[in-house]
């Protein structure tokens, strides 16, 4: 038994946690372990995703404790269970198990730093409960309380629930430097795996809140090394793998991102009820979209739904691509109707743009231009001032302002470039040779149109292919007749259905100017009603 244990032990200390379990369950067999013994056997089974084990030898560990009169460790075994169930999505059982934590700690004599565990998550709850002054006031304390006794667990869990409060309050700067702080002590190897797994997923999201890709694409390259490092590991390789798929789209790794997908999504599908199930499958269905997978996007999209995780706004781009417009926009501006806080609606509004500007409200999709804007520049991440110029440039498309579009794409492209995200670049130059057509420059148009193609070959994006092509054959039979860009934004306007006082009211012009430009349009474009008008506009491509 004494051979066993002490080397189930040095399994522990090295993270061979199969070996680590084997040994630990073979002494427990030969002699009933110490509970201290026990929260080890524990660990390692959670680890190595035997969560129904680690469950059973924590409640072991607590009544042990108990029965030995160690109120403290009792209190600590309780509060690691309920921090396992929590995460298995067991809200009801966990919170039985805090509530036994509390009302041991209650009656203890001397403050201890399970006082400090026991904060965080009533911090978590403030926070989700979106009252983030009182989640970064816990969180804080219970940071201060790690520092007071020295111990990192505490510390670490503690400031990424300060720095998530943080990004709560918008301020994010802050908050990034936080998590930077308590991942020094992760790769340090300062803190326990459960803690270092837990914290690695964190900071993750949290990069991808506030679109700091740049961070994430640091911070998963780590998460991917931490977790090679450790073969037995299963517990935090799903979270692993979905945040390394939306990081492998962005960087146009496309077919790795489809496989890590697939693999997060079997992964985190069995045991039932893990949280990010919904988020695998989600990635699963964007992959499934770009490709031109449509039913197999729309599978996925299926699941994430029945795994709890909203599949928007992937399913109503989806419904664009497929041609249903006023779905996609019934779908959007409830989503965005609905959405709160302005990294989360910043996350839903570039799509909505899209969306807004497909069905004909550019009024619609100015506003949340703007919106856009506005958070990109307080923000200042590069990501999201990128999406922010991409969306105000498509904007100023269809307000017929080719010369503002032009400008605004050109400093989209460069910002996506730089960042290394093809896909979001190669989207931009569609734009932008629109934008160029609208200009009358059809040689441009058609080379911005011709590189966008190739570079959605590459990556597979048959549909955006497609889309592109068509473009492109349009651009190159463009009629030789060229409008001037006012009398483009007037074509634009009669297509949209408006009459000729409308047009001048919204261009400030008197409707004897708007009536002599429609007369230019006409003879020059061989036209002979506003029906015609509207029927060349809408073939090509020029709504």
């Amino acid at each position: 038994m004494a051979g066993e244990l002490d080397r189930g032990r040095e399994c522990f200390r090295s993270k061979a946690w199969a070996a680590a379990f084997a040994h630990l369950s073979g002494a427990d067999r030969a002699s009933p372990l110490a509970p201290a013994d026990l929260q080890l056997l524990a660990t390692a089974a959670y680890l190595v995703g035997n969560e129904h084990d680690g469950d059973r030898l924590l409640a072991r560990a607590y009544r042990e404790s108990l029965a030995a009169g160690d109120r403290t460790a009792a209190a600590r075994s309780a509060f690691w269970l309920a921090f396992h169930l929590l995460h298995a999505g067991n809200s009801a059982q966990a919170g039985g198990w805090l509530g036994r934590a509390r009302s041991l700690l209650d009656d203890a004599e001397h403050r201890c730093v399970e006082d400090g565990y026991l904060l965080v998550p009533a911090a978590v709850e403030n926070y989700f409960a979106g009252d983030y002054p009182a989640a970064h006031a816990l969180s804080s304390e219970a940071a201060e309380i790690g520092r007071r006794f020295g111990d990192l667990d505490l510390q670490t869990l503690a400031q990424h629930v300060q720095a998530r409060a943080l990004i709560g309050q918008g301020r994010s700067r802050e908050a990034m430097a936080l998590l930077d702080e308590a991942m020094v002590a992760i790769l340090a190897d300062e803190v326990s795996a459960v803690v270092a797994g837990d914290t690695y997923c964190g900071v993750l999201e949290a990069c991808q809140e506030v679109f700091d890709l740049a961070r994430a694409r640091e911070w998963t390259a780590s998460l991917s090394r931490w977790c090679a490092a450790q073969p037995d590991l299963v517990l935090f390789r799903g979270h692993c793998l979905v945040h390394r798929a939306e990081i492998m789209v962005l960087s146009g790794e496309w077919p790795d991102a489809l496989d890590e997908a697939r693999q997060a999504c079997q992964r985190l599908s069995e045991p039932p009820g893990q949280p990010a199930a919904g988020a695998a499958f989600y990635q699963l269905g964007e992959l499934h979209r770009l490709g031109g997978a449509f039913e197999a996007a729309e599978d996925a999209y299926r699941g994430a739904s029945r795994w709890g995780h909203q599949p928007q706004p992937g399913l109503a781009l989806l419904r664009l691509a497929q041609g249903q417009v006023d779905v996609a926009a019934a779908a959007s501006r409830r989503l965005v109707g609905e959405a709160g806080g302005r990294l989360h609606r910043s996350r839903l509004i570039p799509a909505h743009i899209e969306i807004m500007l497909a069905a004909g409200d550019v009024q619609a999709a100015r506003l949340a231009a703007d919106e856009l804007s506005a958070t990109a520049d307080d923000v200042g991440s590069p990501m999201l001032r990128a999406a922010a110029a991409q969306a105000g440039g498509a904007v100023l498309l269809g307000e017929g302002d080719g010369r503002g579009a032009e400008q605004q794409l050109r400093r989209a492209w460069t910002a996506w470039h730089d960042l290394g995200a093809p896909y979001e670049a190669a989207r931009t130059r569609v734009l932008l040779g629109q934008a160029c057509g609208m200009l009358g420059d059809d040689d441009g148009a058609i080379m911005e149109l011709d590189a966008a193609r190739w570079t959605f070959e590459r990556l597979g994006a048959v549909h955006d292919v497609a889309v592109t092509e068509t473009l492109s054959r349009k651009a190159s039979a463009a009629p030789p007749a060229r409008l001037t860009e006012r009398e483009m934004q007037v074509l634009r306007l009669v297509a949209s259905g408006k009459t000729n006082r409308a047009i001048a009211a919204d261009l400030f012009l008197s409707e004897k100017t708007v009536a002599r430009h429609l007369s230019n349009i006409y003879t020059k474009l061989g036209l002979s009603s506003r029906s015609a008008a509207t029927a060349y506009a809408y073939e090509n491509g020029l709504t």
